[in-house]
């Protein structure tokens, strides 16, 4: 098709085509490029793996003693016969940790939010999402086919005065994120239940940014802000600070109900694998038992950031784990990840349409796995790149 070549070379020529780049895992937070063996290993600064318990060891053997119970898959939608006892253990669990009766496993975020908010709005009813939403929830509302609102990021004046301006008939629901992926700041959760309870629409909030790393069990800003009776749906992913893989939504045992019956992206797919459950199971055991996993981060996050403004960066580095660097121009973002990478640094260019246009940035993450000399080096290369190519940045 010829309009194929045309949109990639689109792409390349405004610098947003995006590249797969395979690399291998050395561990400790390092990681190497497949197809540059012989290069010196780079310091990940682009991995969700905040807790660093992907290579956790309870979780490995976790994992391994589930694989070989039951077998590499589960062999089926759960619906069918794939319904294993370890998934409603992973659902007990999560459901124990948002609080709430219910929860319902999906094969991923992206599933969770594209199933989720299709079951729950359709034609005649609205639907109202912060701008900066991930990707998936916005999908989730195109596939609903519900009249869809979008507020300005985290403006919630501007929420208000749509929810006047557009009074529906139908039903009503709200989409946030707890932590924005790409900006690294909060949601003001207080503030939207307090408007929640005076417009009386229903709330769903993404915690896959927050889960394992606020509150006093680790269960997401939601604990965090003692919102969780007022927060009516909680979704959430296993695949970051928990370290495995697959998602989840909490929430009443009349929801989760409705939605093992609605929910198409969980009835027409196969279930997880069990090794990947159990790995979830242990991980949410951890962040339970553990508020030194919790520690030992925010003091690599504190200590990252200190580095950085004490060198004289003056950018927003965001509330959380996240440290965004907003350079602009697509270009200018890839010539600073390349130029750190010379540095041994691999730290993502983020570029439109991921985030909005003329906001391309490095998205560095702070994870367990860096130890004080690593960050340390990161933030010394990030702070020469940045005086070569984004001076204005600097005091």
């Amino acid at each position: 098709m010829a309009r194929l070549s045309q949109w990639l070379d689109e792409r390349r020529r405004s610098g947003s085509l995006r590249e797969l780049r395979p690399v291998e895992r050395l561990g400790n937070g390092r990681i190497r490029l497949a197809n540059h063996p012989d290069s010196p290993p780079l310091l990940d600064f682009s991995s969700n793996d905040y807790l660093a318990l992907s290579e956790h060891p309870s979780l490995i053997e976790s994992g391994q003693q589930a694989l070989a119970e039951f077998g590499a898959g589960s062999g089926a939608a759960r619906l069918m016969s794939g319904d294993l006892t370890v998934h409603h253990r992973l659902e007990e669990a999560v459901a124990d940790l948002k609080n709430k009766e219910a929860a319902l496993l999906f094969g991923s975020g992206f599933m969770a939010n594209a199933g989720v908010i299709p079951a729950l709005v359709g034609r005649g009813d609205s639907v109202y999402i912060d701008r900066l939403d991930h990707a998936s929830i916005y999908d989730g509302c195109q596939l609903s086919g519900a009249k869809l609102h979008r507020f300005r990021h985290n403006d919630l004046a501007h929420l208000e005065e749509l929810l006047q301006k557009n009074p529906s008939t139908g039903e009503t629901l709200a989409v946030v994120e707890s932590v924005y992926s790409m900006d690294g700041d909060r949601c003001p959760l207080l503030d939207l239940v307090a408007l929640k309870k005076r417009y009386n629409f229903t709330l769903l909030v993404d915690e896959a940014h927050a889960t394992g790393l606020f509150g006093p069990n680790g269960g997401g800003l939601v604990e965090a802000e003692g919102v969780g009776e007022d927060v009516d749906l909680v979704m959430g992913t296993f695949g970051k600070a928990l370290g495995s893989y697959g998602a989840y939504l909490a929430g009443s045992q009349e929801m989760i109900d409705y939605l093992i019956n609605r929910a198409r992206s969980f009835i027409y797919s196969t279930a997880l694998p069990p090794s990947v459950v159990a790995a979830s199971l242990k991980a949410v055991e951890l962040v339970r038992e553990s508020s030194q996993l919790r520690d030992d981060l925010w003091q690599r996050v504190d200590m990252f950031k200190k580095l950085l403004r004490e060198g004289g960066l003056e950018a927003d580095l965001g509330q959380t784990q996240i440290v965004p660097i907003t350079v602009g121009a697509s270009d200018r973002a890839l010539q600073m990840a390349e130029a750190l990478q010379k540095r041994g640094i691999f730290a993502t260019a983020v570029r439109p349409p991921t985030v909005p246009e003329n906001t391309a940035r490095l998205r560095f993450s702070v994870t367990r796995h860096l130890d004080e000399a690593q960050l340390a080096e990161g933030a010394e290369s990030l702070l020469a790149v940045v005086k070569e190519f984004a001076p204005e940045l600097l005091g």
